[in-house]
């Protein structure tokens, strides 16, 4: 149970859901599925104390390399920033 019954940033009410959690550690990059109170106005997730403590060792595991408990689940790219450009570009400017 959250200490809130409604959302501390816009006062809406909250629903428990299942949502999509995207965590950062090192080059590593995991996604998981966790419940959260998800405002039904804003948005906003708030995590049980539990959960946020899951977060923070996940993070740590990532840090140190430590990917046991972890599947694969493809591979990350980064675009590159001259292609980018490029596409950016208005289309009639556009060559090759």
């Amino acid at each position: 149970m959250l200490p809130f019954e409604k959302c501390p940033v816009c006062g809406a009410e909250l629903k428990n859901k299942e949502v999509e959690k995207i965590l950062h550690g090192g080059n590593h990059t995991v996604v998981l599925q966790i419940q959260a109170e998800v405002c039904l106005h804003c948005g906003e997730r708030l995590y049980a104390e539990e959960t946020v403590r899951l977060f923070e060792k996940i993070r740590n595991k990532l840090k140190r390399q430590d990917l046991s408990g972890f599947d694969p689940l493809g591979k990350t790219f980064t675009v590159d920033k001259e292609w980018l450009n490029k596409q950016m570009q208005p289309t009639a400017n556009r060559v090759g």
